[in-house]
């Protein structure tokens, strides 16, 4: 054995004593309670590693509201439960407000963007993320004509297949997708297009644009106004401004053809009070459970189960428990859209969890999509605008149908988001 070997051999000895001696003897007093984890792999071996969500909710019937896992060698705190998740991310806003620093985002993204930055540098970028939003229309009338017209050409493109079963995944995607564009690049594609079907697949490979010519830095600071941060930026809006859309819009038509008896409410609803006008923002405020139906939408599609992970920006003692500062922190949103607390029919889709017994639509605090405190959504209004647009204006063209014999599948498919399995849609004309 030569000594490059012996010393290799001897290093990784002690690495992994070092390793067993501290987790046998716990580098965190009071830290909160969890599953004891093997040496190394941590609680790996325990977990449904392809969703983690349902071993942390399992793992929440033992150890309670407020735990730990760990995996591999990091120590991580989950928080289940709209009361435990509140309480940290709105009264403790500013201890959690931090991203996790891993290997990958930060060789790849050098805590630029808005994601997964951290300090003034996400501070800078997510006031400059708002405010350019809201220069370029969202929440705006501008906008809303934007998504008026794209979902147009929705109809027209589903109007195409005469009737005949297909994939929606594409064109949902591309439309949505349009939208995003339409904001950055002032231009819209075709469905077809090779630019956008590229520029899709480019979403989960951390969407790399070049120089936008939207964006315009402040002269006066270069600091956090340079290429490559505005870059990572806008990668950063068009994942965002796509995929959970996108995906919340294919839940519902899927849940449409689920329950045909509540689209159909829809569609009753529909002809109530928009008849054949163009569904507008104005028209969400006189149809409650058209509303009501897009919340449970979102509600039961539960798009980011995990929510993206948080870690603390200093030690703080949080219900008890000490947590010390950059620990891994995941406030789990499935377990805050699960909430028997707040939702009588938590694991059943269910309109009505936003109807009160008039029938009028009403607002529940743990419907937490978007997530809350200082890292939720920034595209929130403009997610909500598409989809009351784009939702309402295809029931009012289309009948919904499965093909003949299709069993219809509500579990997710595989993958760091809760998308639904591919199936194949028949588009009726109602009109």
């Amino acid at each position: 054995m030569d000594l490059v070997t012996v010393l290799l051999s001897i290093i990784v000895i002690l690495f992994l004593a070092k390793a067993f001696k501290n987790q046998k003897q716990g580098n965190y007093k009071n830290f909160p309670p969890g599953p004891k984890p093997f040496p190394i792999i941590g609680n790996i071996l325990t977990m449904d590693m392809s969703k983690p969500y349902k071993t942390f909710m399992e793992l929440s019937k033992t150890y309670g509201p407020v735990f730990s896992v760990q995996i591999g060698m990091t120590k991580s705190v989950v928080l289940c439960g709209y009361e435990a998740v509140k309480d940290a991310l709105i009264n403790h806003g500013d201890v959690f407000a931090d991203r996790p620093q891993a290997p990958v985002t930060t060789k790849v993204l050098k805590n630029y963007g808005v994601v997964f930055s951290n300090g003034e540098n996400w501070k800078v970028m997510r006031r400059f993320a708002l405010s350019t939003l809201r220069d370029y229309g969202m929440g705006k009338r501008t906008i809303e004509d934007k998504i008026i017209e794209e979902a147009e050409c929705l109809v027209q493109k589903l109007k195409s297949y005469e009737g005949n079963p297909f994939d929606n995944l594409t064109s949902i995607n591309a439309a949505v997708a349009n939208i995003i564009v339409s904001i950055l690049l002032s231009h819209r594609f075709e469905y077809e297009d090779p630019t956008i079907l590229k520029l899709m697949a480019a979403v989960n490979e951390n969407v790399r644009l070049l120089g936008s010519p939207w964006i315009r830095g402040k002269p006066e600071s270069t600091e956090y106004y340079h290429n490559e941060n505005l870059t990572v930026l806008v990668g950063n809006l068009f994942a965002a401004g796509m995929e959970t859309t996108s995906t919340t819009l294919r839940w519902g038509l899927l849940l449409m053809i689920k329950y045909p008896e509540i689209q159909q409410k829809v569609h009753i609803e529909i002809e109530r009070v928009i008849g054949s006008a163009q569904p507008q923002m104005e028209h969400r405020k006189q149809m409650p459970y058209t509303d009501a139906v897009i919340h449970e939408i979102q509600r039961y599609g539960d798009i980011i189960p995990h929510n993206l992970p948080h870690a603390a920006t200093e030690d703080i003692t949080f219900r008890g428990y000490l947590i010390p500062k950059g620990t891994v922190v995941f406030p789990l949103l499935h377990s805050v859209l699960r909430d028997k607390a707040y939702f009588e029919k938590p694991d059943e889709f269910y309109p009505e969890h936003f109807l009160d017994s008039k029938g009028n639509f009403k607002k529940n605090e743990a419907f937490v999509p978007f997530s809350i405190g200082k890292r939720s959504c920034a595209g929130e209004t403009l997610a909500k605008m598409e989809l009351f647009l784009f939702f309402t204006t295809l029931l009012q063209n289309f009948t919904f149908q499965p093909i003949p014999g299709a069993k219809l599948d509500l579990t997710p498919a595989l993958g760091a988001t809760n998308a639904p399995k591919p199936f194949e849609i028949c588009a009726i004309s109602r009109r």
